[in-house]
C-alpha cells in the first residue's frame, strides 16, 4: 500500500489563454480566488502491478473466413480452421476453446487423433502441427514443415499413428504421428501411375485406405486418375483413368465399391471387380433438354456415401446444380433410397462432414446428422427424421447476422436483469427445430466460482440491437430490439427523393443503457436518438417525436443578419415543439429552390403502436436538416435517470432534452457555451457553405477520390470515441454531386450523378477510425497514426469544436459552491472541460410541471487532446457511482390506494467524507494526458502524460480487485492502467503490435479488469487484465478431453476373428518404420518441436502435482485397460472350457454309434 499526502493550498489563478498541462488550472473567469482552510487528503492505494496481467480469455462469434472442418466421433468434438491460422475447437455449451498458429498460414485440413485427445491441422505454409488438446489450452507439440513439395491432402486412419500425406506433385508421404518424423516410405507418383502414361496425373485429391483391407490405400489424382495402392507389395493393385477430374471419393463400408465426385456434376459408383469403367453414372441435377444432351452442371465438390442397418444408404453432397438456374443459392443434396432432398444455404457451403455412429469405416455406419459448414454460419442437420430439421445452434454464431457497428459491456449488472430479459427474448424464438439434443456434446464446463452478471451489447446496422448474457466466460443470446420499426419504411422515390433514402438508414452509432432504471438510449446514423424504457406488460403507444436545429458553425456567424437567419440558441422551453409533431418530410421544404431544410433524415410513425413486452420506444429525437446540409453525426451522449434528462452533442453544439417532459432545454453551439470564459482566440472566417460530406460511420472503401484535410479540419481529432467528429463528416451527404471549393480548390470529387446520399453501413470491423480516406490499407493505417499529430494549440485556421464525451453527475460548478449540485460535464475535441450547472425540482408533481433551469457554465479545464471520459471518486479514492431512478414498470396496472412514486437513488460526493470534508476528486482523461481534479477548487493534484507518439482510442474509469483504477487504450496497441488518484502507471502492455481499425471502433472496457473488442467482422475476443482472473482462467475454461472408452468394433464371426481378417494383421511399423523403410531426405522436411506457449505450459508442466495427477490418470487408464483384458481372457478360457465339456459329452455320445445311426 502507498499514501499520497498533498496540502491543498487553493491558490490556483490563470488566464483564459494559460499554459496547457500545467498544474493548476484556472476558474472560467480566470481571476484569482481566496483560499480554503488547508487540508490534508489521505487516500491508501491497494493496487499495485502485480494485481495486473493481460491475456485472453475466450473468443465468441462464428469464426471469420473458414476453410476446413473436423469431428471426433468418441469424443464428440468438433474443430474449424479458418484463413487466418485460428483454429475453434467447440463441444457442448460452455466448451469453446480458441487456438492461434504463430505463423497465421490457412488451415488447409484438420485430422482428429480419435479418442487420444490430440489433433493435426495442415496449414498452407506446407507445415503440419500436432495440438495437444488434453489440456485446457491447446499447444502445439510438434511441427513438420516440408520444403520441396506443397501439401494437398491428408488422410489418417483410425487408431493409426502413421499419418498420409498427398502433395502437389502427386507423391505420398508418411509421417510418424507419435515423433512427427517423416517415413522413408514413400509414393511417388511415377510409380503409382503406368509407365506408358504420357501427362502428370497431377495433385492428390483423396487419400483413404480400404474398409476391407488397410494395407490397401486408394489414392486419387486431380486429373481423374485413381490408384489402389499394394502398401506391402509397393505395387498398384489397379489404376483408373476417368475423364473428369475428380473432387472427392467416398467408400461403400463393405469395401467393394466406391463412389466419386467429379467436376462436370457427375456421380460414378466403381466396383473392385471391373475397374475398367463404372458400373453406374449419375447426374443427380443434370437434366436431358429436347436435343437430348444433358445440361452442364456446376461440379460436385465433395460426396459422402454413408450405410444405413435400418434404410438405404445415404448419399450426401454438396454443388452439382445446372449451370443455367442463375441465381438458386447453394445447396446441399441428401439422396435417401428414391427420394432426393436438396436443402439451400444462405452462404456459400465450405465444408460438410457426415456424423456417424461409429469411427470404423469397415461397420455400418449409421449417419445419424451432417455439420455443414458455410462461409457465415453452422449449421447441423437431423437425419434421422425424414424432413431433415436443423438442430437449434446453442453457440452465438449470429453476432455478424447484421454487420456489428458498435459494442457495450456490462459487468456487475442487477442480478435480476438477465432472467427478465432471457425470458421476454425466448418468447420469439424461432420454431421448427430438431427435438433431438445437440450432436456435438463433447468436453466437460462447469460454472467456475468466479462469475458475476455481465451483458454484452451489440449494435448492427440493420438497427438491431442485441442482448447477450455475458456471465462466467459464455455468450447466450438474451433479447433482440429492432429499432427500425420506431420509423416509417423510407419509400424509394425519383431524383431528388431518392436522396433521402438510406442503404442502412438505422445502423447504430452507439447506445447508453442504466442497468438499475433500465433506460436504455441508442444513437443512430440518420442523426436520430431513440430512447426506450423497459416493461413487462405489451401496450399500445405513440412515439412523441422532437426535432432539433443544431447546425450553427462559428466561421458562419460574421454579421448580425446571417445569425437571424440561422439561429443557434434559444431560451429554455421557446424551442419545444409540439409533441408528436413532424415536419413535411418533402424534399423541397423550406426554400422555393428545393433546397431540404428543415426536415429530419428518417419519417416517426405518427400513428398509435402495439407494443410487446420488453424495450418500448417512448421518445425519438432529430436533428435536422439546414439550408441543405444534412445534420452531422451525433459525437456523444449520456442520460440520467435520475435526472430525467439526455444530452447529446456533435461537431456542431450541445442539446440537453427533458424527456420525462419531453422538451429541449437547451441547444447551443461549442463556442457560446463558453460565453465570455472561451480560452482560445478564434479567428472568424468567410461562410464556407459547400462543405464536403462523407459517412463517418457508414464509410468503408469506395475507392474514392483521397480527400485532400489541412490539418486545421481536426487540431486534435479526426474522431473521437470511434465516431466522426471532424467538422467535415455528416452521415448522410449533400443532395447533389459538386466539387466544394475553397482556397486550396476542389477538395473532393464524388463519383458520378445520381450517387445516394448514403452510403451503406459496414460492420464495425471494416470501419475507418480516420477521416482521410486512401487508396491503400497502408496509406489508410498511416494516416490513421498521424490524424492526432498536430498541437492542441494550433487552433488559429479552424474554430471547429466538437462535443466528444457528456457526463451527469453531483458536482460543483463553481469554485464558490458549497454543496454539490447536478451537473452537466462537457468535454471538446479541444480538451476543453465545461461545468454546466442545472436546477432540476426535487418533488415529483413539480417536476413533472416545472421547467428544469440550466444555468451558465461555470468551471473550464484544460488538458492536452480530445477529452475522452470522466469518473468521479471520494476524497477516499471510492468511485462515486451517477444517480439513478430504480426502475418501475410504466405500464403496470395502477393501485388507487397507492401513489406511484419516482424511488430516486442519490450518490453525493460528500457523503462518504466524515473525514475530509465536502468535495470529490474528478479524473478527466483525454486522448494525451489524464489529471485529477479537486472539486470544487478546481485543483490539479495529478497530472499524467500518458502517450507523446500515439494518442489514446479508449478510456474508462473500472473497479479491479475492490479498488478503482483508469483504464486506457491507445492507437499503437498498447493497454495501460493508472492508480487512482495519482495516476501511477500500473500496467502498460504492447497488446497489439500493429493498430487495427476494427479493435479501435469496438474495443471497451468494463469493471473486474475485463474489456472486449471485434477480432474479426464475425467474432468477439474478451480479454482480462486482472491477475485475479487470469489465476481463475483454467477453472473456468472448459476441458475439451474427457477419457471415454474406444467403442468395441464389431464381432466380425469366430471363424473370421480367429483366423484373422487382412485388416487385423496388416503391421504398418513393420512396412513404415525406420527398420524397414530406412530415413526420409533431411532436406524434405524439418521438424520443429512445439512451442506449447506460456499458458500451455503452465497446464503442460503444472508442478509436481499436475505430473503425479497424469501419471495417477494414466495409470487408471491402464489398469482399467488390463482388467477389462482379464476380463475377456477369463470369458474366453471359460468358453473354451464349455466348448471343451460339450464337445468331450458328444465324442463320448458318439463314440459306439454306427455310421448309420447318425
Amino acid at each position: 500500500m502507498k499514501k499520497f499526502r498533498k496540502v491543498l493550498d487553493g491558490l490556483t489563478t490563470s488566464s483564459p489563454g494559460g499554459t496547457i498541462g500545467s498544474p493548476s488550472c484556472g476558474s472560467a473567469a480566470g481571476t484569482p480566488t481566496a483560499a480554503p482552510t488547508p487540508r490534508e487528503i489521505d487516500v491508501q492505494e491497494t493496487l499495485v502491478s502485480e494485481n495486473f496481467q493481460l491475456c485472453k480469455t475466450v473468443r465468441h462469434g462464428f469464426p471469420y473466413q473458414p476453410t476446413a472442418l473436423a469431428f471426433d466421433p468418441v469424443q464428440k468434438i468438433l474443430a474449424i480452421g479458418s484463413r487466418s491460422g485460428g483454429v475453434r475447437i467447440l463441444g457442448r455449451p460452455g466448451v469453446d476453446c480458441y487456438c492461434q498458429h504463430e505463423s497465421g498460414a490457412a488451415v488447409l485440413q484438420l485430422q482428429f487423433l480419435i479418442n487420444e485427445g490430440a489433433l493435426v491441422t495442415a496449414c498452407a505454409d506446407d507445415t503440419l502441427h500436432l495440438w495437444n488438446l488434453r489440456q485446457r489450452r491447446p499447444a502445439v507439440l510438434h511441427s513438420l514443415k516440408f520444403n520441396r513439395e506443397r501439401i494437398t491432402f491428408c488422410h489418417l486412419p483410425f487408431q493409426s499413428k502413421w499419418l498420409y500425406v498427398g502433395t502437389e506433385r502427386g507423391n505420398t508421404h508418411i509421417v510418424n504421428i507419435e515423433s512427427f518424423v517423416l517415413s522413408g516410405y514413400v509414393i511417388m507418383w511415377n510409380k503409382a501411375i503406368e509407365l506408358s502414361t504420357k501427362t502428370h496425373p497431377g495433385p492428390v485429391v483423396h487419400l483413404s485406405d480400404s474398409p476391407k483391407d488397410e494395407g490397401k490405400l486408394l489414392i486419387g489424382f486431380e486429373s481423374g486418375t485413381i490408384v489402389q495402392w499394394d502398401l506391402r507389395g509397393k505395387k498398384a493393385d489397379f489404376r483408373i483413368y476417368y475423364d473428369e477430374a475428380i473432387h472427392s471419393v467416398g467408400w461403400h463400408h463393405e469395401g467393394k465399391q466406391f463412389m466419386c465426385s467429379h467436376s462436370d456434376g457427375s456421380l460414378t459408383m466403381w466396383n473392385l471387380r471391373n475397374t475398367t469403367k463404372p458400373f453406374q453414372v449419375t447426374f443427380p441435377h443434370g437434366k436431358i433438354q429436347k436435343d437430348g444432351r444433358k445440361e452442364s452442371c456446376k461440379p460436385i465438390l465433395k460426396v459422402e456415401y454413408k450405410t444405413s442397418r435400418s434404410s438405404d444408404p445415404f448419399i450426401i453432397f454438396s454443388g452439382g446444380l445446372s449451370y443455367d438456374k442463375a441465381g438458386r443459392r447453394p445447396t446441399l443434396t441428401i439422396m435417401h433410397g428414391k427420394a432426393i432432398t436438396v436443402l439451400e444455404m444462405d452462404y456459400p457451403i465450405v465444408e460438410f462432414m457426415a456424423l456417424c455412429e461409429t469411427p470404423y469405416n469397415n461397420e455400418v455406419q449409421e449417419p445419424y446428422a451432417v455439420v455443414v459448414l458455410l462461409e457465415k454460419d453452422l449449421i447441423v442437420v437431423d437425419l434421422t427424421q425424414s424432413n431433415f430439421p436443423v438442430f437449434e445452434n446453442p453457440y452465438p454464431m449470429d453476432v455478424h447476422e447484421s454487420p456489428v457497428t458498435c459494442t457495450a459491456y456490462f459487468a456487475e449488472c442487477p442480478p435480476d436483469i438477465i432472467p427478465i430479459l432471457y425470458s421476454i427474448g425466448a418468447k420469439h424464438k424461432k420454431t421448427g427445430y430438431s427435438q433431438k439434443e445437440w450432436p456435438i456434446s463433447g468436453g466437460t464446463w462447469t460454472l467456475g466460482s468466479y462469475t458475476y452478471p455481465e451483458i454484452i451489447i451489440t449494435g448492427h446496422a440493420d438497427g438491431s440491437i442485441k442482448f447477450w448474457d455475458a456471465s462466467a466466460i459464455t455468450l447466450q443470446m438474451l433479447y433482440k430490439l429492432k429499432t427500425s420499426k420506431v420509423f416509417e419504411k423510407p419509400k424509394l422515390g425519383e431524383g431528388r427523393a431518392a436522396e433521402l433514402v438510406e442503404e442502412d438508414p438505422f445502423a447504430i452509432q452507439m447506445v447508453s443503457w442504466c442497468p438499475q432504471s433500465r433506460i436504455f438510449c441508442v444513437v443512430g446514423i440518420s442523426a436520430h436518438i431513440i430512447l426506450y424504457r423497459f416493461s413487462k406488460q405489451d401496450a399500445n403507444t405513440q412515439i412523441v417525436s422532437l426535432e432539433v436545429r443544431l447546425q450553427c458553425e462559428s466561421e458562419d456567424v460574421i454579421s448580425p443578419s446571417e445569425n437571424e437567419n440561422n439561429p443557434c440558441f434559444t431560451e429554455p422551453g421557446s424551442h419545444s415543439p409540439q409533441p408528436h409533431h413532424q415536419h413535411p418530410a418533402s424534399p423541397g421544404s423550406g426554400t422555393p429552390e428545393g433546397i431540404k431544410d428543415s426536415i429530419p433524415c428518417l419519417k416517426v410513425k405518427d400513428r398509435m403502436v402495439r407494443v410487446p413486452p420488453g424495450y418500448q420506444a417512448e421518445l425519438v429525437i432529430q436533428l435536422l436538416w439546414v439550408d441543405g446540409e444534412p445534420p452531422q453525426q451525433i459525437t456523444s451522449l449520456d442520460i440520467n435517470s435520475a435526472y430525467g434528462l439526455l444530452a447529446f452533442g456533435n461537431s456542431n453544439g450541445l442539446a440537453v432534452v427533458d424527456y420525462l417532459q419531453k422538451t429541449i432545454l437547451l441547444c447551443m453551439s461549442t463556442l457560446d457555451l463558453y460565453g465570455a470564459a472561451d480560452p482560445y482566440q478564434r479567428l472568424t472566417r468567410s461562410p464556407r457553405r459547400n462543405r464536403q460530406s462523407t459517412s463517418g460511420l457508414t464509410e468503408l472503401s469506395d475507392n474514392q477520390q483521397s480527400i485532400d484535410m489541412e490539418r486545421s479540419k481536426s487540431p486534435t481529432s479526426d474522431h473521437v470515441n470511434g465516431h466522426c467528429t471532424s467538422p467535415t463528416s455528416q452521415p448522410c451527404s449533400a443532395g447533389k454531386p459538386r466539387v466544394p471549393m475553397g482556397p486550396e480548390g476542389p477538395r473532393l470529387t464524388r463519383r458520378g450523378p445520381g450517387r445516394p446520399p448514403f452510403r451503406k453501413a459496414q460492420s464495425a470491423a471494416c470501419m475507418e477510425i480516420s477521416l482521410p480516406v486512401s487508396h491503400t490499407e497502408e496509406s489508410r493505417e498511416n494516416s490513421f497514426s498521424r490524424s492526432r499529430s498536430s498541437s492542441v494549440s494550433s487552433i488559429d485556421r479552424d474554430t471547429k469544436e466538437a462535443i466528444t464525451t457528456l457526463q451527469f453527475g453531483e458536482s460543483y460548478a463553481r469554485k464558490s459552491d458549497l454543496v454539490p449540485t447536478p451537473c452537466l460535464w462537457v468535454g471538446t475535441s479541444l480538451g476543453v472541460v465545461l461545468l454546466i450547472p442545472m436546477s432540476i425540482p426535487t418533488d415529483q408533481e413539480e417536476r413533472m410541471e416545472e421547467p428544469v433551469t440550466i444555468g451558465p457554465s461555470g468551471a473550464v479545464l484544460m488538458l492536452k487532446g480530445s477529452v475522452l471520459r470522466f469518473g468521479f471518486l471520494d476524497c477516499m479514492g471510492a468511485l462515486i457511482q451517477s444517480p439513478y431512478e430504480v426502475w418501475r414498470d410504466p405500464n403496470a396496472p395502477e393501485d388507487p390506494d397507492r401513489l406511484r412514486k419516482r424511488k430516486l437513488v442519490h450518490f453525493s460526493p460528500s457523503s462518504s467524507q466524515d473525514t475530509c470534508g465536502e468535495g470529490h476528486l474528478a479524473v478527466v482523461c483525454s486522448e494525451r494526458q489524464a489529471k485529477v481534479f479537486l472539486m470544487p477548487s478546481q485543483s490539479c493534484l495529478f497530472v499524467h502524460n500518458i502517450t507523446e507518439s500515439s494518442f489514446v482510442l479508449r478510456a474508462d474509469v473500472v473497479s479491479v480487485c475492490n479498488s478503482v483504477c483508469l483504464a486506457c487504450f491507445c492507437a499503437n496497441g498498447h493497454i495501460m492502467t493508472l492508480s487512482l488518484p495519482s495516476l501511477r502507471p500500473l500496467m502498460d502492455i504492447n497488446y497489439l503490435p500493429l493498430t487495427d481499425m476494427r479493435i479501435a471502433r469496438t474495443f471497451c472496457f468494463t469493471n473486474g479488469g475485463q474489456a472486449l473488442y471485434l477480432s474479426s467482422p464475425t467474432e468477439i475476443q474478451r480479454i482480462t487484465y486482472s491477475q485475479e482472473m487470469c489465476d481463475n482462467l483454467q477453472e473456468m475454461l472448459g476441458e475439451l478431453f474427457t477419457p471415454t472408452e474406444t467403442p468395441e468394433a464389431q464381432n466380425r464371426g469366430f471363424l473370421k476373428g480367429f483366423f484373422g481378417g487382412n485388416a487385423n494383421t496388416f503391421d504398418r511399423e513393420e512396412l513404415f518404420g525406420e527398420a524397414a523403410a530406412g530415413k526420409a531426405s533431411r532436406s524434405l522436411a524439418q521438424h520443429i518441436p512445439g512451442q506449447a506457449g506460456m499458458e500451455g505450459m503452465k497446464v503442460a508442466a503444472s508442478g509436481v502435482v499436475g505430473e503425479l495427477a497424469r501419471a495417477r490418470i494414466a495409470l487408471d487408464e491402464r489398469g482399467q485397460r488390463l482388467g477389462e483384458l482379464e476380463e475377456r481372457t477369463a470369458l474366453m478360457m471359460t468358453s473354451a472350457e464349455s466348448f471343451h465339456k460339450h464337445a468331450h459329452e458328444l465324442m463320448l455320445k458318439c463314440k459306439d454309434k454306427k455310421w448309420y445311426q447318425f
